[in-house]
């Protein structure tokens, strides 16, 4: 059926492909991939797919997705040209593609003082990607900046969301529909500070030291639990650390050493090994702190 998309210009479509670089974590993976070009492309490309009942999922930089050994659906790559020149000097307002990176965006907030922009420092995700989970750190959440999303539907068609108060909330959007691609979004900052580019560097050298970032991991595993009667945050990592589990490995996959809610790829690890930790780890902690944790990566 993904024959139908080979006759679009800005598509390009490759079957049982070998997906490992596509994941930050680096599993063993394979599936079909279509890389979509530009707008019109991916209308066609949603369309025809509906049309003949695939359903599909979309795959940003692999940062924050367990891609399974082999893939039942194709995944759909957005790779957007732009005018980087948007990013030769500060603007009150940037209209981008999904697929840029957030390091693209860091980099630019660093050397010119983007206030607000620190808050998805470190994190290596395309800005779509970003957008769908609502991505944040200690800083903040890329909610904040955000002030309208465009999307692709799975018809083909076009949709503009201006974004409100209850647009985002803890790693969640609340208007991507199913089947929805966001391929554009319009950002703001909240002025040019000078302190910007050392709060950067900083928490950069910070998250170097704690956690696992020159390794493959897909990020955070779980999301922190917020006990809503007591008003208090339980950290997935802190509690993991506290059972002694960092270090813990399943064939070459092991809890991270530096950050316990890390899980690391030492080589040749699968999708069902990080199924069998996260297993692990949710059972164990039910068990011994009596919080369901949910999962922050998508599987």
């Amino acid at each position: 059926m993904l024959e139908k998309l080979l006759n679009h210009p800005d598509i390009v479509v490759e079957i049982d492909k070998d997906l490992k670089k596509y994941s930050t974590m680096r599993l063993d993976a394979r599936g079909d991939l279509i890389t979509v070009k530009s707008v019109e492309g991916l209308k066609f490309a949603t369309k025809t797919l509906t049309q003949n009942k695939i359903d599909y999922r979309v795959l940003g930089w692999g940062a924050n997705i367990l891609l399974p050994t082999k893939a039942e659906l194709p995944y759909i790559q957005l790779d957007f040209d732009f005018d980087r020149g948007v990013f030769e000097a500060p603007r009150d307002e940037y209209i981008l593609p999904a697929s840029v990176s957030l390091a693209t965006l860091t980099s630019h907030a660093n050397k010119f003082g983007l206030k607000g922009w620190e808050v998805f420092t470190g994190i290596p995700a395309s800005l779509g990607g970003a957008i769908f989970m609502n991505a944040g750190t200690n800083l903040g959440e890329i909610g904040t900046i955000i002030k309208e999303v465009k999307l692709i539907t799975k018809n083909g068609e076009e949709k503009s969301v201006i974004i409100e108060k209850g647009s985002f909330s803890y790693r969640h959007n609340h208007f991507v529909d199913k089947g929805d691609v966001i391929y554009q979004a319009r950002l703001i900052h909240f002025g040019i500070d000078a302190a910007i580019s050392k709060k950067i560097k900083e928490y950069l050298d910070m998250r170097t030291r704690t956690q696992p970032l020159k390794e493959w991991t897909c990020g955070c595993i779980f999301q922190n639990h917020h006990d809503n009667l007591r008003d208090v945050t339980c950290r997935a990592g802190l509690f993991i650390d506290i059972m002694g589990l960092k270090g813990l490995t399943i064939k070459n996959l092991q809890i991270s050493p530096k950050h316990a809610n890390f899980m690391e790829n030492r080589g040749e690890s699968s999708y069902e090994d990080v199924m069998e930790m996260i297993t692990v780890l949710q059972k164990e902690l039910k068990l011994q702190f009596g919080v369901s944790f949910e999962t922050e990566v998508e599987y």
